[in-house]
């Protein structure tokens, strides 16, 4: 048995033997499954939390969704995101010919054949999502976004080469390493918390012979950190909510609806030049998101509708509307959720696909909905500060 890409440690007692992983290598499965057959461990520790656990394992889950309910919960740009990260997976997968997460899915089946206790030692990943949030400002943000989807609608193949750098980096951790160069903080809760997890997880994983399946970046910090203990209860704290967004969600309509008021009073023609200018930067810019999104004419039109007014409403926004009104004259068949995870292989599938198209719909509609407010916000000052 080849021992690359293989740590052996003594823990309090345990033989802890880890593997660590390229998430899109056939070789690394064949060696999961050659590992996990030759030692016959007690248990085995995967890099999976509940929910990707919950993906891999029941892939038809995506025929149950009920598109509504996601738009309602505000959670659109969260899946839309999360099928986005799916579909830079897939395709890598299946340029070299397997099935993403191939090792994690391998490790699962191994443990059931020699009788293992099955460990998902990984942090929820919305956990982690939430503490990267909170660890960069606003243009911290948008960068993230933008160089998520720039690595994910890129269509440049992969070399093997290149593969050969992946296995010391996990498919997250991959694409988002230049931008822990940027924001070195990104590192504290993406990899060195994950790492202290992971370790403390695998160190009080039943038996007393364990194996573990790791995306290679993690096994130098888990080598570190399983020689201490952690607080799993510290690491799974989410961050404190800051008070300021609801402040000024609330603060930006109440103060711009008072401008507009005392212009009114003031001046009633330049009052309705403000109404005007603030309904058309509003919803024309909405309306333009929802277009871009391929949406019905009739999603269009609400779109253009209710983003003057949930603009000034800080609890609806314009694309729920939007996204209902698409989801209704254009309802996703049975054919549309079974084609879903081929569909988010290409960027024109994400517009062809009608679950897709609808997420698109929600998350366009509110960007142009924002920008429209800012811009439709300045225009009402400018009028009031000519007019006063």
């Amino acid at each position: 048995m080849s021992e690359e890409n293989i740590t052996r440690l003594e823990v309090n007692g345990k033989e802890i033997i880890l593997i660590g992983t390229a998430h899109v290598s056939k070789q690394s499965a064949d060696q999961v499954k050659e590992v996990i057959e030759a030692e016959r461990p007690d248990s085995v520790c995967i890099e999976l939390d509940e929910q990707r656990y919950k993906s891999i394992t029941e892939g038809n889950k995506w025929k149950e969704m009920d598109i509504f309910k996601v738009i309602k919960e505000g959670k659109a740009s969260l899946l839309l995101m999360n099928l986005a990260i799916s579909s830079f997976q897939k395709r890598m997968a299946k340029q070299f010919g397997i099935q993403a997460g191939q090792e994690m899915i391998q490790g699962i089946e191994s443990a059931k054949e020699v009788g293992a206790d099955l460990v998902l030692a990984d942090r929820n990943i919305q956990i982690t999502f939430s503490r990267i949030w909170h660890n960069v400002g606003f243009w911290g943000k948008m960068k993230l976004l933008a160089q998520i989807l720039v690595s994910i609608f890129n269509n440049e193949t992969v070399t093997e080469e290149e593969l050969e750098k992946l296995k010391s980096q996990d498919m997250l951790d991959a694409m988002l390493h230049e931008f822990t160069v940027s924001f070195p903080r990104l590192k504290v809760p993406l990899i060195d918390e994950r790492d202290q997890y992971l370790s403390q997880k695998i160190k009080e994983a039943p038996g007393k012979k364990i194996v573990a399946v790791l995306g290679a970046a993690h096994v130098p910090g888990i080598t570190r950190e399983i020689k201490m203990e952690h607080d799993l209860k510290q690491l799974t704290k989410l961050p404190p909510k800051s008070k300021a967004p609801k402040i000024i969600a609330w603060f930006i309509p109440i103060f711009l609806l008072s401008v507009i008021a005392y212009t009114f009073y003031a001046n009633p023609e330049a009052g309705l030049q403000q109404t005007i200018s603030w309904i058309l930067w509003n919803g024309t810019f909405s309306a333009l998101g929802a277009a871009i999104a391929l949406g019905h004419p009739l999603t269009i039109v609400t779109a253009f509708i209710a983003a003057p007014i949930t603009s000034l409403d800080p609890i609806t926004a314009a694309g729920w509307f939007a996204g209902f009104v698409q989801a209704y004259f254009s309802r996703p068949t049975v054919k549309d959720f079974e084609s879903l995870t081929e569909d988010v292989f290409s960027v024109k599938g994400f517009w062809r696909n009608k679950v897709t198209r609808i997420l698109l719909v929600v998350v366009l509609c509110n960007l142009g909905s924002s920008i429209g407010t800012f811009i439709g916000g300045a225009d009402v000052i400018r009028l009031f500060f000519e007019n006063l």
